[in-house]
């Protein structure tokens, strides 16, 4: 059964999440920042959906850590089920995936993903919110709580399957607008474009891979004995 403690943990951070979904939605400017454009609003950028996945996730854990003393009913069964896949195949890669590609372009060079419009709309406590936090608090996550994780095969097909969706979604809005949700896309050759295709994947794969590595490592006795759920929190 989970902890008093563990609860709470799950409250604040689905609180935390659900405050950062309502800053980014509402923020506003008086005028259209450079390299900013209308079409596709927020939902074009990876770290918006992103936050509104961790929202969405730490909400069905949260529910889950309630009804956990009476997880021998099916129903809860279900949603202890759809909490693990969540996180095995979407919350952490995501989380991972923004933080690294992230800070990996900008360090690079900023115009590329971050023009310094932005700058004058979000201020840079919200941009460590959404960039750099999301990290750490997904391998909290990982060491605080236990998740099992699908079978390989079936982890990577559902992750490459969420990958190849959004990049449809960013190639759809360059033919429908005429501009790329990121800059750097634009500078690249089709074939340097097909390269990052390939390497986005193989980066999300990558990162499915080493966390669900972490999890066996720091659950894999747990999960095997099926007494996943007597281990304190430790913070």
């Amino acid at each position: 059964m989970a902890t008093a403690a563990l609860l709470l943990y799950h409250c604040s951070v689905f609180l935390w999440y659900f405050f950062l979904t309502y800053s980014l939605l509402t923020v506003s400017a008086t005028e259209q920042p450079a390299g900013v454009f209308l079409y596709g609003g927020q939902w074009k950028y990876l770290t918006v959906l992103n936050v509104v996945l961790q929202t969405f996730f730490y909400a069905v854990t949260f529910l889950t850590d309630l009804l956990l003393p009476i997880r021998g009913i099916k129903l809860v069964k279900c949603i202890i089920y759809c909490r693990d896949l969540l996180f095995s195949v979407l919350a952490f890669p995501a989380a991972t995936f923004v933080f690294l590609s992230f800070w990996a372009l900008y360090s690079y060079d900023r115009q590329l993903v971050y023009p310094e419009g932005l700058d004058k709309i979000i201020p840079q406590w919200l941009n460590h919110a959404v960039h750099t936090a999301v990290f750490p608090i997904a391998v909290l996550e990982m060491v605080t709580s236990p998740h099992r994780y699908p079978p390989k095969r079936k982890g990577l097909t559902l992750l490459g399957i969420c990958s190849i969706s959004y990049l449809s979604w960013v190639i759809w809005i360059y033919f429908a607008d005429g501009n790329w949700v990121y800059p750097f896309l634009g500078l690249l050759t089709p074939f340097g474009f097909l390269i990052f295709l390939l390497s986005s994947n193989i980066l999300a794969a990558t990162v499915y891979i080493v966390g669900e590595t972490l999890n066996y490592l720091v659950w894999g006795t747990f999960l095997k004995t099926g007494d996943v759920q007597t281990k304190k929190m430790k913070m």
